[in-house]
């Protein structure tokens, strides 16, 4: 049986005169002192709401709470869903675009605005996806912004039991897959994507990925891929710099530093996750990306 609280936070969702407008600056989730199970039930529901321009403001706000359910369960699920139901205003998805842009460069002491500001970026990129509503300027900022993003991330927390997920390097590289989806997205934007996915997957902290990053940095390489507007060439040079070893004299050093082995570490479970979903598809344009991967693995000890 439905609680009887889920009236009341469609309420709190859409029309009552106690959520933040639409055109309020506040960063605070309105959600925040609802009653949980009321929350709980509203997202069974679906997140329905009379309102979708402004819910999805609302739930945008609650992409930085500390509390896991909030964040991630009420703030993303949420706003993937309200705009997932193609119901957002373009005005308020350039608005929504504007404010976690600027979040992504926002001081974030607690570390979990930026990456769901980022989740939610990639979010509005799919809607772009779907049924485009930027103009080339604006998607050449949204690339930048992703790029930017991604390659910067030097906060490498994932999963906390009490504290939830982080993942700044995954949803940066979720945000970059959208973008590299988008057919509209030009080439010098799929190259400076890849750019940020080749800065970031062997990172300067020397820091062993554990948590799928490889898997998901492999994602935005592989659509962009598959796409076909790369040039063979292109691709094979790209690999050719990542069999570097440098700043080693050879990868056989590798194995007498911490620092050069997971360096190596990341770099072989990147490049299998490269080969292992290239050589699978049927799709011709990825056959450089099985080729390259296959050389650089050879390459590897």
């Amino acid at each position: 049986m439905k609680s009887l609280l889920v009236p009341a936070m469609l309420c709190l969702a859409t029309a009552c005169s106690h959520v933040a407008p639409l055109s309020s600056t506040s960063t605070e989730c309105p959600f925040a002192e609802a009653d949980r199970s009321g929350l709980a039930d509203w997202r069974e529901a679906g997140f329905e709401t009379e309102n979708p321009n402004m819910t999805a403001t609302d739930l945008a706000a609650c992409l930085g709470e500390a509390e896991p359910f909030l964040r991630d369960k009420i703030g993303y699920e949420g706003l993937t869903s309200v705009l997932r139901s193609g119901a957002v205003s373009a005005e308020t998805r350039r608005a929504l675009i504007n404010s976690l842009t600027e979040t992504l460069q926002a001081d974030d002491p607690q570390g979990f605005h930026a990456p769901f500001a980022a989740l939610g970026l990639a979010e509005l990129a799919r809607t772009d996806r779907v049924e485009s509503f930027l103009d080339e300027g604006e998607r050449a900022a949204l690339v930048t912004a992703a790029a930017t993003y991604l390659a910067g991330v030097d906060d490498y927390r994932a999963f906390s039991n009490t504290e939830g997920w982080r993942h700044g390097v995954a949803h940066g590289a979720d945000f970059a897959m959208q973008l590299s989806l988008n057919p509209n997205v030009r080439i010098d934007s799929l190259l400076e994507l890849r750019s940020a996915v080749t800065a970031q997957f062997m990172p300067p902290s020397d820091h062993a990925f554990t948590h799928g990053e490889p898997e998901r940095l492999a994602r935005p390489i592989l659509f962009m891929a598959s796409r076909g507007e790369i040039a063979g060439e292109d691709w094979r040079t790209w690999f050719e710099s990542l069999v570097d070893p440098a700043p080693l004299d050879n990868w056989g050093d590798a194995f007498s530093s911490e620092a050069a082995l997971i360096r190596l570490h990341n770099l072989k479970a990147f490049a299998q996750s490269l080969y292992i979903n290239a050589s699978l598809s049927e799709n011709p344009n990825l056959v450089p990306i099985a080729a390259g991967s296959l050389g650089l693995l050879k390459a590897l000890p």
